[in-house]
């Protein structure tokens, strides 16, 4: 067994680093770098422990969208490429095989001259959960891609493949008119699934798929990377996407598989018997099982729990802000921080909200609340600018088409109420307004909550807070459209990291402000410019990144003058984890340690 070792960076390291980025058009992240530790040999057994506040998103690979369930979706769901935890964080941005058996090329025949066809071969021994076990094949895949635009929980960034492979569009359309009156039953999904193929995707036999993409893409294997691009079993036919029903019957192609789910109380993965090692060349078997008890929503408590050695990794909540400083300044070897390229959180605004005569579609009182906010105020409750810089743009740096500029400049990075205060009178609001701001009601989030409230109501907005349950934040909330179309809330502060890194726009900005309006949206508002629009168009179709990065420099210039989110901050992320989790190797694209590479040592507490 090849030596693992991860990464250790202080937090002044961290802030130098990112001070780094944000200098530089670089399409990269900026990595760790220090001293390392070596992981030792592997022991195996034991309960990886982790504990949180809320529940999943969805458990359903192809809707999954929210990081903490990526996190244990990728022990039981497998894609034709993944990203592999590595000791050097750069390369666990780079794309291999997972299902696939190599890379394809145009070189080995993998990909057309034309760059259009990808032809993909699977590799033998990877098994469904099933009994008996049954291998995965081309069509689990192809049926996997059929889901993606299912009416009741579809994925969050439809776009990248209605945008990608020929017919998808197509596809996804006729898709929606088939259900726009009739209600979604499993028998009916799984008829209009058998009975429509996309042109692009297709089975040539059980071993082989064929993708035909609509114009070169240089980012496809990316897209072939997420969880929606997830193989699905025939049995998954039975169910409503992702509904209670089907959150008892997942069934795995990974190392582990859900033996137990109770909404918001529990969930428990244990050893799948249909996996081999021989046939996954990036997850391993080391814990017995993988347990999240959820319902600890202070992370105190939690972080009390990881020093203490009753839990191991936190589920959901951060390092406690307050406890920063002391590990830190302890060196805790069990704490680490990893630079961001992120946007975490941001403001959001609700276009179609109708409260008070329709505020949120009114451009003047956007830009006035893009000027209340003390971007340096929601920085503190992360740990201040040791962790945290004060963010201008809407594409974060460390990823492509982010250029240094700053449309609403206050002093300091503190807010400015008067300029607020014009802009809302100027709008027809001299007397302030009432807005609903949902949040999660776990977490550090309540506090961003209080803080940029706080800065609205000096220039006289009262923002009445809606607590929203953190499993529920993503999936059944924020990525529900009626429930923006009724007005349930006016602002709130979700969080984004790219699905991938390097020539990484359509992760970036294509899911956030492509008009897109349907279940699973990750454009949360609802935000539609036919002009932001068309320069997602050319950006993708441009096959040099440098004129590519201007185009999405653009789509930044636009989406912030028409003020559709105030950024906040680039985060970096502390993660603390007890001192008998070895080989944590962490995934920058997931901001986690891969459960399906750690081992415990000793495995009993």
């Amino acid at each position: 067994m090849v030596r693992r070792r991860h990464l250790t960076i202080t937090v002044a390291a961290a802030a130098a680093l990112l001070a780094t980025a944000c200098q530089t058009d670089s399409a990269n992240p900026p990595q760790n770098s220090g001293p390392t530790e070596q992981a030792g040999k592997p022991v195996s057994g034991g309960t990886l422990r982790l504990v949180g506040g809320g529940d999943v998103d969805h458990l359903d690979p192809t809707s999954t969208y929210y990081t903490v369930t990526n996190g244990i979706l990728r022990a039981y769901a497998r894609q034709l490429f993944s990203l592999a935890a590595q000791s050097d964080p750069k390369k666990a941005l780079e794309v291999v095989p997972d299902v696939a058996t190599e890379i394809p090329t145009t070189g080995n025949g993998g990909i057309s001259k034309d760059l259009l066809t990808y032809t993909i071969k699977l590799r033998d021994g990877v098994q469904w959960d099933t009994t008996p076990p049954r291998p995965v094949t081309a069509q689990d895949f192809v049926r996997g891609f059929k889901r993606l635009c299912n009416p009741v929980a579809g994925a969050g960034a439809p776009g990248y493949y209605t945008s990608t492979i020929k017919g998808m569009a197509e596809y996804c359309a006729a898709y929606a008119k088939a259900f726009a009156k009739d209600k979604p039953t499993p028998k009916a999904l799984a008829d209009f699934q058998n009975s429509h193929d996309v042109s692009g995707v297709r089975a040539k036999d059980d071993k082989t798929i064929v993708f035909t993409l609509i114009q070169p893409a240089s980012d496809f294997l990316n897209i072939l990377s997420l969880n929606f691009s997830s193989a699905a079993p025939q049995e998954y036919d039975q169910y409503l996407p992702d509904d209670a029903d089907f959150r008892q019957h997942v069934i795995s192609d990974g190392p582990y598989k859900i033996t137990k789910y109770a909404a918001t109380k529990e969930i428990r993965l244990e050893r799948n018997p249909a996996w081999r090692q021989e046939a996954d060349p990036i997850r391993h078997q080391y814990v017995e099982a993988i347990e999240v008890k959820e319902g600890v929503t202070e992370p105190d408590s939690v972080q009390q729990q990881l020093e203490a050695g009753s839990a191991d990794l936190s589920w959901d909540l951060p390092v406690p802000t307050a406890q920063l400083p002391r590990l830190a300044a302890a060196n805790d070897p069990n704490y680490k921080v990893f630079p961001g390229a992120i946007t975490n959180p941001y403001l959001v605004f609700n276009l179609q909200s109708k409260n008070e005569n329709g505020a949120m579609g009114k451009l003047k009182v956007r830009q006035a609340i893009e000027y209340a906010i003390s971007k340096v105020a929601v920085g503190k409750i992360y740990g201040g600018k040791d962790l945290n810089t004060p963010l201008h743009t809407a594409i974060p740096p460390g990823n492509i088409g982010y250029q240094e500029y700053n449309p609403y400049p206050t002093p300091n990075d503190s807010g400015d109420p008067a300029k607020c205060k014009q802009l809302l009178s100027e709008a027809g609001y001299p007397n302030g307004m009432t807005l609903i701001g949902a949040f999660r009601n776990a977490g550090n989030h309540p506090s961003v909550f209080q803080s940029y409230s706080a800065d609205l109501k000096k220039c006289g907005i009262t923002v009445k807070g809606l607590p929203v349950r953190q499993g529920d934040y993503y999936g059944a909330f924020l990525q529900n459209p009626s429930l923006a179309k009724d007005s349930k809330w006016d602002v709130s502060a979700p969080g984004w990291i790219p699905d991938w890194y390097g020539n990484n726009g359509r992760a970036v900005a294509q899911p956030l402000f492509q008009t897109n309006c349907t279940p699973g949206t990750s454009n949360y508002g609802c935000y539609s410019n036919p002009k932001v629009d068309d320069l997602i168009k050319k950006a993708l179709a441009e096959p040099d990144q440098a004129k590519a990065a201007g185009l999405w420099h653009q789509v930044d210039q636009q989406v912030l003058a028409d003020a559709v989110i105030v950024p906040f901050q680039n985060q970096n992320t502390p993660i603390y984890h007890s001192k008998r989790v070895k080989n944590a190797l962490y995934l920058p694209a997931f901001q986690l340690y891969d459960v399906t590479n750690l081992w415990l040592d000793p495995p009993t507490p």
